[in-house]
């Protein structure tokens, strides 16, 4: 991995830590101007309970897709933690994105 690539890669990873997500199971890296997510969320415990962490990933996407010198995002996620009422609702299990 290119240094420019580590650097970015840790900056993605602060701006993803801005955000109630448990983000401890999801893998980043930046490759060549691409940001690639792969693993799993879920919703950190406390005050945090009630997100809906499909529309907390879009935000995180979203400022991601926005990063001077990021080219694409690529995103492969599984939300873990869902209610019983967001599962039932037909809330996704897994996000996938690609730009």
């Amino acid at each position: 991995m290119s240094v420019a690539d580590s650097a970015m890669t840790r900056d993605v990873m602060r701006d993803i830590a801005k955000h109630p997500v448990d983000a401890s199971e999801l893998q980043v890296h930046v490759q060549h101007g691409v940001i690639y997510l792969n693993g799993r969320i879920g919703r950190i415990r406390g005050h945090f309970q009630d997100i809906d962490l499909c529309e907390e990933l879009n935000l995180i996407l979203r400022v991601l897709r926005h990063k001077p010198g990021i080219r694409d995002v690529c995103c492969d996620v599984e939300f873990v933690g869902l209610t019983a009422e967001q599962r039932a609702s037909g809330h996704p299990q897994r996000f996938h994105s690609h730009r």
